[in-house]
Parts: C-alpha cells; structure tokens; sequence
C-alpha cells in the first residue's frame, strides 16, 4: 500500500484546533511507558504510543490462565535509584499489613506504616523474600554460588577439592577477558565454571560461553565472585541494601497481581493525563522528513486484520529491537549499518504453565510456605539431560497470582530457544509433553499431579552478545545522529537491562529531547561495573 493512502492520525489541541506537538513511542514496556509519562509531566508534548501487543508491560506483561496469573520471565522490582522506587510506590503503595504468605509461624517482616492490606485490596507492593537456587544431580545448591557448609556437603569431598584448587589457580593466573567463559573462570575459577555456568549459559544463549562478549556479565553478574560470593554470607548481617551486589539481592519488591498490575497502572495514569495508547500496532515502517519539524517523523503499522494506520510526530522514543528499527527506516541507513543490524541476534523463550497438586521435590529449607512445599522463587536447572533451563514456581512471587495457592502449585517452566527452530516450532501439545516428561525424568513433578497447563512464546526476550554485536558502535553512532530519535529500553538500546535500567534510560531521553542532556546520556545508563540507577 503506497504511503499516501494509509490514513494519517494526528494530534490536536483542546477544542481550539491549535496544533500540538507529538511524541510517538514505540512499544508499551517500561521504557516507552516512563517516556510518556516523563513527557505528560514535564512538555507540553503529547505522546502516542504504539505497541504490537494487546497489553502494556512488553516483556513484563502478566497472562492469565484459568485465574492463574504468570509473569513471563520472573521480574524483581529491585533499584538503587531513589527516582524510580518512588514511581513505583507512587503507582502501587507498599504494603502496610501482612500478606497472605506472611501471616505464618516465625515469619517475621516490618511493614511501610499506613500501607495498604493487600488481603483486603488490591493496588499494593508487596516485599518479597528471595530464594533461588540451582538443582542440580538431584541437590539443591544455592544461587548464586557460594561455598557453604551445605554446597559442600552436596558437592562431596572431590570436587570440593577440585573447586578450592582451581579458584586458587584462577586466583594466580588471570585470563585476558575476551569472553564470557574468560569472565566465568576469572571470578570463580574453571571447575566451579563447568559445574554450575558453561551449561547453563549455553543452554540460555545457545552457543558456548567461549563464543560471546565478555560484556554480558560484566553487565549482568558484575562485581560478584566466588570471593564476594563468601564474603557476602559472612558479612550480609551488616550490610546495608546499597552495599549488595545485584546477583545477591536477598528481597525485592513485587505487585500482588504480577509485573503487569503496575504497568496497566501507569498505562491509566497515562491516557488520564491526555496520553494515547494503541494497542496490536506493529510498527514496521518509519519515515524521515527533514524538511519538517512538528512532522518530522511517519511511523506506520500494520494490526492483527491488515489494516494500516500512521501517525506523525516531531519526535520517536523507541523500544523496538534494534534489528526492527534499522530495518524500518525510510530512507534505508547505508548498507554497512543494514547488515550489523540485521546480524544482530536475540534469544527468544518459551514459557509452559502447569497447575499441580503437588510437587515430587521435597523443601530442605526452614521457610515455611502456605503450600507446604519448596519455597524458591527460581529453581534453576543445571541437569544436562534436559532442555529446561529455569523453573519458576508462581506461589512464592506472590500468592496472588495462584487463584488456590493453599492446595495447588502453579509453575513456569521455561525454555530458551531461537523463534523458527525445533522447540519454537513446537506444537502446544507436544510442547506440553515434553515439559511434564523432563520434570518427571529429574524427579520435580509426576504427570498425574497435574491440573492444566498453558504455553506462551516471548520473542526477542534477551538481546544478545555475539554475532554482529562487536560492531554496534557504528550502528548506535548512526542512530544517535539522528535528530529527535532516541533509544530507549533492553531491546531499543540491545542491552540486557532491567526494568528500573529501562526506566531511567526514558528519563534521560525526555531530559535529551528538552536540551538538558545530550544523547551520550542514555547508554550510561547501566554501562559501571556495579549496579546503577
């Protein structure tokens, strides 16, 4: 369909017919949400918002299955940034009484004095307790790693001797950092490496450790070692929030009906405030007119029926993958730009939804649980005889989010894969059956213990550190020159943020587009070696 034809939507002005200047926003995750709202409260400018799901929160989105709520992916609300931990509380008050998980024998908690109940209502933060930890030969080993008392009984004499030489080898003999393999065995030494990393990693990113940046645990893993790892649990009575790193965060923040509840609150806080939000529009074409200014950019999308709209706006906030956005410039970028752009890669997932009466695993754990079982909120997966790399039990987020979370176990097991390979491919049923096959192959879960079950497909989960990425400079550089474009989120920015990372790098867009900052700004954010915001 040739431009001209598709029916253009502009905004206007009270009843005056005045023009106003527009914003358009690809994508409703935490990023494109915080540059609305960022423009209601500090321009004049109105933001349009256009995002090719059918509810706000993008990757952070909540589905819901027979009343059961899943939040795809698992995410903490953790920051050090004061900005946006008011946001959140702004949105959703933390709790003032105990929750229905928090009543139980021995489990002690102080609450935010006048907070909401949240047995009573809904809009409330709930402060969550984090156990996660790593199963494996049929042990259960804390995440992240450290050398405790019961991670050496379950790692037995012989590899416990191997693991003390081989960080004392790693300690003597520092590998240049040319990988992320190199980063693993530096901190933790090789041993400990290829027990509890090489498998793991491979099986999220799909390649071998040896085969990607080093940049992706500086990001992510950061400052923690083996060394910190220990020193952690001996120092962790006296440490203060802002000393932990971001692998060890012992509790975190969480909405009673999943990472959603907060992102539909502020997608209504948005529209209240003259924000438009438009929902099953992917953005696939986005045309450039420097001749114009209030008009300066078309953005064009199709919905789920064919149909086509554009919208025109004097400014863009993108959180689309990189890969899409290069893709859909008109003009097109030079060729060299086209092909690291499109040579980026991404690591998609899928999540299988099971409702269960009760698992086979017993609780090794002095936690007490409402449900009477293991009281993790991940149980990562290290068997190598499998394709499941993470198990999140929906119970221990919230109980919320389980419509019976007394008599019934509500779990997210999780596969990482490439969209169009063997388990994207998958039909629901076969998918269903291979997941229900490998819980009972390493002992989680027997298949008569089942209820229901559900799958999901996430694409473009996690932005990736290999292939073309070593050249995204040159792509960054391009789009940076771009007047009033800017990239914004995990996927705008081809960065494995969090969401709080995600929101401060919209801040800092909206900050750029007044003439506060410059464009440099933006991928600061998250770029230190220890937790930023």
């Amino acid at each position: 369909m040739a431009p001209s034809s598709i029916p253009e939507h502009q905004a206007t002005a009270g009843t005056t017919g005045t023009s106003q200047q527009t914003a358009l926003i690809i994508g409703a995750g935490p990023a494109g949400l915080m540059a609305a709202l960022e423009l209601l409260q500090h321009t004049s400018v109105r933001p349009v918002i256009l995002d090719d799901g059918n509810k706000a929160g993008g990757l952070s989105r909540t589905e819901v299955h027979e009343g059961n709520r899943m939040d795809l992916g698992g995410h903490r609300f953790f920051s050090r940034s004061e900005v946006i931990l008011n946001i959140w509380q702004d949105l959703l008050p933390l709790q003032g009484h105990p929750a229905l998980d928090d009543a139980l024998p021995g489990k002690r908690k102080t609450y935010a004095p006048g907070g909401p109940d949240p047995e009573k209502i809904d809009p409330v933060m709930l402060e969550r307790n984090r156990l996660s930890r790593i199963y494996f030969a049929g042990h259960f080993f804390d995440y992240p790693v450290t050398l405790s008392w019961e991670t050496l009984h379950n790692l037995g004499l012989r590899r416990t001797l191997a693991v003390g030489a081989g960080y004392l080898l790693a300690l003597l003999h520092k590998r240049p950092e040319k990988s992320l393999e190199d980063f693993y065995i530096n901190r933790f030494g090789r041993p400990l490496y290829e027990l509890f990393f090489e498998d793991y990693t491979e099986k999220l990113w799909g390649i071998h450790p040896s085969q990607i940046a080093a940049d992706w645990g500086a990001q992510r893993v950061k400052g923690l070692s083996l060394a910190k790892a220990i020193l952690s649990v001996l120092q962790r009575p006296w440490q203060s929030k802002q000393s932990v790193e971001t692998s060890l965060i012992d509790a975190f923040w969480y909405p009673k009906l999943g990472p959603g509840q907060l992102w539909e609150a502020m997608a209504e806080q948005i529209r209240q405030l003259g924000g438009e939000i438009v929902y099953q529009a992917r953005v696939d074409r986005l045309r450039i007119d420097p001749e114009q200014t209030n008009q300066r950019y078309t953005a064009e999308a199709t919905f789920p029926d064919g149909e086509r709209k554009a919208w025109t706006g004097q400014a863009v906030f993108s959180s689309m993958p990189v890969k899409d956005l290069v893709a859909a410039l008109e003009p097109a970028p030079p060729q060299a730009i086209r092909e690291i752009a499109s040579g980026l890669p991404y690591r998609d997932f899928i999540t299988v939804g099971i409702l269960a009466r009760r698992l086979k695993i017993q609780s090794s754990t002095q936690v007490p649980t409402i449900h009477g079982q293991v009281p993790d909120c991940w149980i990562y997966i290290q068997d190598r005889t499998v394709r499941l790399g993470r198990l999140q039990i929906f119970n221990n987020w919230s109980p919320y989010l389980v419509k019976d979370p007394v008599n019934t176990i509500w779990l997210g097991l999780e596969y990482f894969c490439s969209e169009g390979d063997d388990l994207w491919e998958l039909a629901d049923q076969d998918m269903t059956e291979l997941a229900l096959s490998e819980l009972a192959a390493i002992g989680i879960l027997e298949p008569q213990d089942v209820i229901s079950q559900t799958v999901h497909h996430v694409r473009k989960a996690y932005p990736a550190y290999f292939g073309s990425y070593g050249k995204f400079p040159q792509v960054r550089d391009y789009l940076d020159a771009l007047p009033d474009l800017y990239c914004i989120g995990r996927n705008g920015q081809h960065r494995y943020n969090n969401m709080d990372h995600s929101m401060l790098t919209a801040i800092e867009a909206v900050r750029c587009f007044q003439g506060l900052t410059d464009k440099s700004t933006l991928w600061q954010v998250n770029s230190e070696q220890t937790y930023g915001g």
